[in-house]
């Protein structure tokens, strides 16, 4: 078999570390922003264990629409809520590390949700840090090279809402 090589480096391959099909976990996430001055920002958390920025992610909740189970992860890692649309933006791959020391190969569905409210206390406060961050200081922070190429290309503008 060739191997794959990908002419662009915003884009990896899924790594299914020998995982049978239903080894690859899907999570949706929430690209939460917001505009200062005409310009978006990102919001972004920290991971609870090894302190990376993130953007706040979640397993599916049985009943909800993917892009609800965004909001409501938004709403417990960044204590944010807002305008949410349920149009995806992407997909990125990722390796989530439990902490059986598995390491879980992943796929994040990420959606936009514009801030309108932001909580001083919410449910993971004292686990995690938040900041804004302009989307190009976003996109370098983020150790996912896919999910840095969608906040870079992020336009607010062309985000539906629902």
């Amino acid at each position: 078999m060739k191997e794959h090589r990908a002419k662009d480096k915003a884009f990896a391959p899924i790594d299914l570390m020998g995982a049978k099909k239903t080894g690859l976990r899907t999570q949706f996430a929430a690209l939460c922003y917001r505009l200062r001055k005409g310009k978006p920002e990102v919001l972004l958390v920290t991971s609870r264990r090894t302190k990376r920025w993130i953007i706040p992610k979640g397993w599916p909740q049985d009943g909800m629409l993917p892009a609800q189970s965004a909001a409501i992860e938004a709403l417990e890692e960044a204590g944010v809520e807002g305008k949410l649309s349920n149009e995806s933006l992407g997909i990125y791959s990722y390796t989530k590390h439990h902490v059986s020391g598995r390491a879980i190969p992943c796929v994040g569905i990420v959606y936009s949700l514009k801030v309108k409210t932001i909580h001083d206390r919410y449910r993971e406060i004292g686990q995690r840090k938040r900041k804004w961050f302009s989307l190009a200081d976003a996109a370098r922070r983020v150790s996912e090279p896919e999910l840095a190429h969608i906040i870079r290309s992020f336009n607010p503008k062309q985000a539906r809402k629902s």
